[in-house]
């Protein structure tokens, strides 16, 4: 459940198709009768042709407890090319407890490989130090995938998007996206509520609670910031819930 809850809100906290140079958005993640689950914080900001995103997500309550206050960072780096985000590396940075791993993602677009690097520690000494390169390719990763949708899909349009990111390598990179057509659009309005939203489905392929493809459906502001997100059709305490809080 902890993995779960830190990769809703880092993949909430992504999701935004505005066209801004700097953003920073706050979410936070409940579920049924358990209560606030969790916080993420994301931060965007770009220097002329280049951009940083950082992501941090920690768990919060009883989770904490359980997880031995495990926490995640992320961090995209790249360049910019007519407006789209362009990863050039991801580093993710795992904790809870005495233990913590770095995962760190170079992707060679020249050759168009992806290499990636483990590194695991306990009590602060490395017993683990891997790297191995991936068996596929993509010039989006985890977080420049959400900000790119824009350019990437067309809202206006009903449809399944196949896309792929590096950091999703469970599933060799796989994602979709799913826009709804105007039947669709009472069901999201139930779920997510209604506004002047743009709906999506995001599936990304891991088994999250009892949800075995990890539909994600998302309501997108008008100012281009994801507002909401549920995870539905979990069994036994309700849907998990994930708001924008500023």
């Amino acid at each position: 459940m902890k993995k779960t809850i830190l990769f809703v809100i880092m993949l909430l906290s992504c999701t935004s198709y505005a066209a801004v140079k700097n953003l920073d958005a706050t979410y936070s993640v409940s579920y049924g009768i358990f209560g606030k689950l969790g916080v993420s914080k994301a931060h965007l900001e770009t220097n002329g042709n280049t951009y940083t995103i950082k992501v941090s997500a920690k768990t919060t309550g009883i989770v904490k407890r359980l997880s031995q206050n495990r926490q995640e960072y992320y961090i995209s780096k790249g360049h910019v090319v007519d407006g789209i985000l362009v990863s050039d590396s991801l580093e993710v940075r795992r904790s809870h407890g005495s233990k913590a791993d770095v995962k760190r993602y170079v992707i060679d677009h020249k050759n168009k490989k992806v290499t990636k690097f483990y590194i695991k520690k306990r009590a602060g000494k490395v017993y683990q130090n891997d790297s191995k390169v991936l068996d596929f390719y993509s010039k989006d990763d985890l977080l420049t995938l959400y900000f790119n949708l824009s350019k990437i899909i067309d809202f206006n349009k009903a449809g399944s998007y196949e896309l792929s990111a590096v950091g999703a390598e469970k599933q060799n990179g796989k994602v979709s996206i799913v826009v709804p057509d105007a039947k669709q659009h009472a069901a999201y309005e139930k779920a997510l509520g209604k506004g002047e939203f743009d709906y999506l489905t995001a599936i990304v392929y891991q088994k999250l609670f009892q949800s075995n493809r990890g539909e994600l459906m998302i309501a997108i502001g008008k100012d281009g910031i994801a507002e909401k997100a549920v995870l539905k059709d979990l069994i036994l305490y309700g849907d998990l819930t994930a708001k924008r809080i500023r």
